[in-house]
């Protein structure tokens, strides 16, 4: 029986800017490369039904791939509990998750950290330019961090 895919939780503040870029760029990516990979998105601050923000799914057109369909849910014990690795954007998220989440400590990563950065900064009330650069500094720590997963079995 083959293992499991590996399975990454994206996390930010609202799950409608940097986390629904991060597992877009996360499954195109996985997918390009042949790498199994199962991803999702969260948010700490528990919306849930939103869709991402028209700048993210503008810039996500850009690079031809398509988050117009995605709604943010709020972080729960089953997607903790799903998730082998919970990629956060900032240390407030890291913070969030332990508090909420106890024993989720082993799988909490700073993404930034697999781009040579530790805080990705949220790009939310500004123009597309600010999306642009998260989106691209995003692929890299995201590119960084599917390039250093063990491989299959």
């Amino acid at each position: 029986m083959p293992a499991s895919p590996p399975r990454a939780l994206m996390v930010c503040t609202g799950n409608l800017c940097r986390s629904p870029m991060a597992e877009a760029l996360a499954r195109d990516y996985a997918t390009r490369r042949g790498i199994p990979l199962e991803v999702r998105s969260a948010s700490v601050m528990g919306l849930n039904g939103q869709p991402a923000h028209r700048n993210t799914v503008a810039v996500m057109k850009e690079v031809d791939i398509d988050v117009s369909g995605h709604r943010a849910q709020p972080v729960t014990d089953e997607l903790v509990a799903w998730a082998d690795y919970i990629l956060v954007m900032e240390l407030g998220h890291a913070s969030a998750l332990r508090d909420r989440h106890p024993g989720s400590e082993d799988k909490i990563m700073m993404l930034g950290s697999f781009g040579r950065t530790l805080e990705i900064p949220d790009p939310i009330g500004f123009w597309k330019r600010p999306f642009r650069t998260s989106r691209e500094l995003i692929r890299r720590c995201v590119e960084g961090f599917i390039d250093q997963l063990p491989p299959p079995r």
